[in-house]
């Protein structure tokens, strides 16, 4: 008789213990620290800008003034005279070789003599 009187208790703990472990109500868990937050958020009200906030960050436009539209020089045909006697000067020879370069070819002619050249031939590895 002692075991059926505890067989009936237990089956009663547990049932007492499942009810109570899920509750069939919804309980609503708010955060109140989200709360006070958005509460915060929603009340803010930016203060209005002064009127004058753009003076000194905007500045005025102002057109550039018209080009002027390029003009002859009254003389045009004695400047083409002149500028046709003047005597052609070329820096190559107004600077003179130092003693540290050589004479040969430089720049456009070494280039195409270093492609005319033969390609030098592999040498086999043993």
């Amino acid at each position: 008789m002692s075991s059926a009187v505890l067989r009936q208790a237990s089956v009663a703990a547990r049932a007492v213990s499942r009810q109570c472990a899920f509750s069939t109500s919804a309980v609503a868990r708010k955060d109140l620290v989200q709360e006070l937050y958005i509460q915060q958020l929603k009340a803010y009200k930016p203060p209005p800008p002064p009127k004058d906030a753009h003076v000194g960050v905007v500045k005025s436009y102002s057109l550039p003034p018209a080009p002027q539209a390029p003009s002859l020089p009254a003389d045009l045909a004695g400047e083409l005279s002149a500028w046709d006697a003047a005597e052609p000067t070329f820096a190559a020879a107004a600077k003179p070789a130092a003693e540290g370069e050589s004479a040969g070819p430089t720049g456009a002619e070494q280039f195409l003599a270093f492609l005319e050249a033969d390609e030098p031939k592999a040498e086999a590895h043993h």
